[in-house]
């Protein structure tokens, strides 16, 4: 470890590997509300956050849990159910007046057909612009979830007409 007089420790969340600085001060330099995207073992959570001194802002937040209200009984971390959980934010986001966001995927590695590209095209779909590589989505095999059939006993876009309906 280092020492000294001069030896400066780093932030916690830099040391635990936690908040990546750099992309944050970029981020918050686009002056733009953040959609951010993370994901736990069990779920996918969507956030709005806006910028401000003393703290972030959470304008909307949505978690796959409440894909239950829709009649979605599947896992509710999968590429689906992280379509659908967009879908919900980027409607809830409409309903506050956010018009457009820049994603926020955190220290995730970004690579191609991710569950967070998923909920980002779900943001889309709602009507939310969202700048992102349309080659980074997953294809629509996986966001009908035709890979997980013999589990998943619902259709994907029947519950993505009840959401963009407003039925529950």
């Amino acid at each position: 470890m280092s020492q000294g007089p001069r030896y400066r420790l780093p932030f916690k969340r830099r040391r635990l590997g936690i908040t990546d600085y750099r992309k944050r001060k970029n981020l918050l330099k686009s002056r733009k509300i953040r959609a951010v995207i993370r994901r736990s073992l069990k779920y996918i959570t969507i956030q709005f956050v806006k910028y401000n001194e003393k703290g972030d802002e959470v304008l909307v937040a949505v978690t796959s849990k409440e894909l239950e209200k829709y009649g979605w009984n599947g896992t509710k971390d999968s590429t689906p159910a992280a379509y659908l959980t967009g879908i919900i934010a980027g409607i809830k986001a409409k309903e506050k007046g956010i018009n457009e966001c820049i994603a926020d995927i955190g220290r995730y590695t970004a690579s191609r057909g991710a569950r967070v590209f998923a909920a980002i095209k779900g943001i889309i779909d709602a009507g939310v612009e969202c700048p992102c590589d349309e080659s980074m989505f997953p294809s629509e095999e996986r966001i009908r979830g035709e890979h997980l059939q013999k589990k998943l006993n619902v259709d994907v876009f029947e519950i993505k007409d009840k959401i963009m309906g407003g039925e529950k």
